[in-house]
């Protein structure tokens, strides 16, 4: 296990998610923090998505870069919503008393 990242993981989805969630958890520690983090995240994404395109051996060209920019915003949102969940954990998950059953 020579690499933990690569480029053509970086460009699957889930590679996607997981840098970008830790690299804008990273910079909020930074003054970069103090910007809109939904907007942190996508720039992030969009650059991680396009440097894995350019990376990767593809041709860079104005469609895969248009592409790239439209699945940043989904990778962005994905990357934002793993760490609201990862933090708040159960704690916004309404108690309806499933595990406890009434008699």
């Amino acid at each position: 296990m020579n690499e933990f990242v690569t480029w053509q993981s970086l460009g699957t989805y889930a590679g996607a998610v997981m840098m970008v969630t830790l690299i804008t958890q990273f910079l909020k520690q930074t003054p970069l923090g103090r910007m809109n983090v939904q907007l942190l995240s996508y720039g992030i994404a969009a650059a991680l998505l396009i440097g894995a395109e350019a990376f990767a051996g593809s041709a860079v060209t104005v469609q895969g870069v248009l592409l790239c920019l439209i699945n940043a915003v989904m990778v962005a949102l994905a990357a934002n919503g793993v760490y609201d969940a990862a933090s708040t954990g159960l704690q916004k998950v309404p108690a309806r008393g499933y595990l406890h059953e009434e008699e």
